[in-house]
């Protein structure tokens, strides 16, 4: 028999993605201070530009990624750099795709596949990705994965915290950024968890 969920992301619309990523009021405490970035749709030609380099969006269309949603919040302004550690910036963000076995390829195939096989090499200007490990992803309703990335810049060095999550045919993705060579599992797993939910109260409405 077919999850309810599985069953009601299958009559999600493109637009109900805008609805799904969280909004000021659903972060962690440790963020209500954070102001609005960059939000918006992210086409297959978008992602493939802001991805690693090689992808097209044609080629993530043949992957089954139809199109996605996110919405950034970032620190607020300071006349200092931020100091190691600082969080400077959370995002979510939900995807969608032609089905559910489309999110579980894109998963291990595009997200953690492509990380892991970019270590060591250049992934922008005067950046470079340094290491990526695997992070805990526990307690969500299916397939889960969580990644730690470093990447350094002129700059400094910068960690990305990463969690992806399928609920049916819907991905959805939290990450947190910070300031030096750290980790914050616990903090992007209970944003991913409100993601879940969050995406959850938008199918069954």
């Amino acid at each position: 028999m077919t999850n309810p969920l599985t069953k009601a992301s299958y009559e999600a619309t493109e637009a109900e993605l805008e609805l799904m990523v969280l909004d000021s009021h659903h972060l962690p405490e440790e963020f209500r201070g954070f102001r609005l970035g960059r939000e918006g749709e992210m086409d297959n030609d978008e992602m493939a530009e802001h991805g690693f380099p090689g992808n097209t969006g044609e080629g993530f269309r043949g992957l089954g990624r139809i199109t996605g949603y996110h919405r950034e919040f970032v620190a607020p302004p300071t006349r200092r750099t931020p100091p190691e550690g600082s969080d400077i910036a959370v995002a979510t963000v939900a995807h969608l795709f032609t089905d559910e076995d489309s999110v579980s390829g894109w998963m291990s195939d595009v997200f953690l596949g492509q990380f892991e096989e970019n270590v060591g090499k250049s992934v922008g200007v005067d950046q470079r990705l340094e290491s990526v490990e695997r992070v805990k992803a526990c307690g969500y309703q299916s397939d889960a994965l969580g990644i730690r990335a470093v990447q350094s810049s002129s700059k400094g060095l910068l960690s990305s915290t990463v969690i992806d999550f399928r609920v049916g045919r819907i991905l959805g993705v939290a990450f947190i950024l910070t300031v030096g060579d750290y980790e914050r599992e616990a903090l992007t797993n209970a944003l991913a968890g409100e993601l879940e939910r969050q995406i959850v109260r938008v199918l069954l409405r």
